[in-house]
């Protein structure tokens, strides 16, 4: 009995040596700078920053002091802030980023042209004649954006994705998952936006949704500022002009616009409430 229980410890003691020398061998020393970058940053791998997640970012800060130590936009100013003390740099500007949906088709707006049955996700039903709406523009509006967020900041209302600025940290998961490229990451700075991407006329537009932008160029007539200007049929505006000052916004015959600065009654969440128990 006492042969076999031998050979055992034997064989463990060669392998505890091959494996102390091989560690010695193979040994990779790592970057103090990295580690400490790597301390900083969130986790949440998310690529917005360019990077194929944190670690990624954090070598390549530890490799290039010059790059910029505010493009995680998950931890904002003051992650910025915290790399560049370890690195002894300058922070730079690190205003919020928001995702913005650029549609607002809601159910009584959008124009349905069918009853889709099959798998629930924005990507299956665009493989179905485009979508459920008489846009192919605009949100599908089945939450595939939603799934893919993990700081619940988007959710569907009332037919269309809505995104919780708060909750917001400008991953940008849910731009990657839209089939139809609704949803844009931007300054949360920017208060007035364009609401619907739709590059068809005017009158196709308006068949199709109420609430979409027809190219009439009211407002950028109104605009005093030359920050938005009508290509392809729809308004587009230069973040960098704009003041948020709103008149394009109230010039808009069907409030493809959105200022918010002007509060709207919340939009109806397509989740299901619990339902309150029977006294």
């Amino acid at each position: 009995m006492l042969t076999p229980v031998l050979i055992v410890v034997a064989i463990g003691l060669v392998c505890a040596v091959i494996l102390t020398i091989a560690s010695k061998v193979f040994f990779v020393p790592v970057d103090e700078t990295f580690a400490l970058l790597r301390a900083e940053l969130p986790g949440a791998n998310c690529g917005a920053c360019g990077y194929n997640g944190c670690d990624d970012y954090a070598n390549a800060l530890a490799e290039d002091h010059s790059l910029s130590c505010s493009m995680c936009p998950v931890g904002g100013a003051d992650v910025a802030a915290k790399l560049a003390e370890v690195l002894g740099v300058e922070a730079g500007s690190a205003d919020k980023q928001v995702a913005v949906v650029m549609c607002n088709g809601t159910k009584d707006a959008a124009k349905t042209i069918m009853e889709y049955t099959g798998v629930q996700t924005c990507s299956a039903a665009k493989q179905f004649f485009g979508g459920l709406s008489a846009c192919p523009y605009g949100c599908i509006g089945l939450g595939d954006c939603a799934a893919a967020c993990d700081f619940d900041a988007i959710h569907v209302c009332d037919g269309v994705a809505v995104v919780n600025r708060d909750n917001c940290v400008a991953c940008g998961a849910c731009a990657k998952v839209c089939p139809n490229s609704v949803i844009k990451i931007q300054s949360a700075k920017n208060l007035v936006v364009v609401q619907c991407k739709s590059e068809a006329k005017g009158a196709d537009t308006r068949k199709a949704c109420t609430n979409g932008c027809i190219g009439c160029k009211k407002c950028e007539k109104t605009c005093k500022f030359e920050a938005i200007t009508v290509e392809n049929n729809v308004a587009r505006i230069d973040p960098d002009k704009c003041k948020n000052c709103g008149l394009c916004a109230k010039e808009c015959p069907t409030g493809a616009i959105n200022n918010m600065r002007v509060k709207k009654a919340p939009a109806k969440s397509a989740e299901p409430k619990a339902e309150k128990p029977e006294a």
